[in-house]
């Protein structure tokens, strides 16, 4: 019986994550869920169920850097800023953005590490506030879209559009929601400081809000008033940082197609050719999943990366392969198994297809077959 052997070049699972570098970007509607009051007591709890989701990938030495997202939390800034604007001076969005930062970047390095304490796992955890460049020129400027605050009915929005003469949109049929720019992230501040706690083995948080928004006028930095999304500012954080992984943290565990409908469909793996091919098609909402699929689609484009998007529960399955909806440049070929040093034993006389489990890597788990599964012609199991 004749036989082909791939070895792989590193030693075993836990130990070939230690040179991964993951960004992994959490939902500020996570952090303050709906139909929550939004108090802070109740946001500690959500960043520390979100952090708890990252004790394995921590554990297995993976290079982790923290993104946050802010809509809810900015929105019931701006909602203070209008109700004490007569007792106390108010500050500017990009200023409510950097207290968010603050804020939330000392809420989740507080909890992550209380619950890597309590997990016997020792990394230090440093949090920067960070800004990041837009363009004054963008045209999100003159016609805003990025949700922030709580929801409203209607009615109410219709009121408040009237009253305080504030923009709002319907939100993904989740009922209206208060709209403010959010340009395009150019460039990252501070990268630098970034990568060098990185290679000194720190968890990072960073990014919060999707950043402060400042632009550059004469050589110097000036804050404006805006929100970016952070599934954006995250792909350009990660795409600079060339990170291995780039993980957008929602709601439900995986992306679907025909989402809440009887004929949904989940997506396990796709490319970036189907991605797109979904965006034409309108399958993903403006407000939800489609700024996620854009930016996953972005991400490995310019970086040759792999995207996942999945929830707070599966981060640990996903990153193995075995959760989420992956994507990629292309599905796996056997050239790229040789290139990428994968470990598998293949019969050309049997159907059959094995593989050592001390072996897999995360990056080529979802082109493993399980012990009796059948492979197709190349003797490898396909993609999605």
């Amino acid at each position: 019986m004749e036989q082909f052997v791939v070895h792989s070049s590193g030693g075993a699972g836990e130990r070939r994550q230690k040179n991964k570098t993951v960004v992994i970007a959490f939902g500020g509607n996570a952090i303050t869920r709906e139909h929550q009051r939004g108090n802070f007591e109740e946001q500690l709890a959500n960043i520390e169920t979100a952090c708890c989701s990252l004790i394995e990938p921590i554990r297995n030495e993976y290079r982790i850097v923290i993104t946050h997202g802010n809509g809810p939390q900015v929105g019931f800034a701006l909602i203070k800023n209008e109700m004490a604007k007569d007792v106390v001076p108010p500050i500017p969005l990009d200023a409510c953005v950097a207290n968010t930062q603050g804020v939330l970047g000392y809420a989740i390095q507080q909890k992550l590490r209380n619950v890597l304490k309590k997990a016997c796992v020792k990394r230090e955890i440093a949090t920067i506030i960070t800004q990041v460049k837009v363009d004054l020129n963008d045209r999100e400027f003159a016609d805003p879209s990025k949700p922030i605050g709580p929801f409203y009915t209607q009615e109410v929005a219709q009121r408040l559009m009237v009253d305080r003469g504030i923009t709002m949109k319907e939100d993904s049929g989740r009922g209206w929601r208060r709209v403010v720019p959010s340009p395009k992230p150019i460039e990252i501040i501070g990268i630098r400081a970034i990568k060098e706690l990185i290679e000194l083995n720190f968890v990072v948080v960073a990014l919060g809000g999707g950043g402060i928004p400042v632009i550059e006028s004469n050589g110097e930095l000036k804050g404006i008033e805006a929100v970016i999304d952070k599934d954006r500012a995250s792909q350009r954080l990660a795409t600079d940082l060339r990170a291995d992984f780039l993980v957008l943290l929602t709601g439900v565990p995986k992306v679907y197609i025909n989402y809440g409908k009887p004929d949904q469909k989940p997506l396990d793996r796709i490319t970036v050719s189907e991605a797109k091919e979904y965006m034409k098609t309108g399958y993903f909402a403006a407000g939800s999943m489609y700024p996620k699929i854009e930016a996953s689609v972005n991400f490995v484009e310019e970086s040759g990366g792999t995207a996942i998007i999945t929830d707070f529960e599966s981060v640990s399955e996903a990153l193995n392969g075995r959760a989420g909806t992956w994507m990629d440049c292309k599905r796996l070929k056997p050239e790229d198994i040789l290139r990428q040093g994968m470990f598998l034993v293949v019969s050309q006389e049997s159907t059959k297809i094995s593989r050592r489990k001390e072996m897999h890597s995360p990056i080529q788990s979802p082109g493993f077959l399980e012990s009796g599964e059948t492979p197709d012609r190349h003797g490898l199991k396909r993609w999605g």
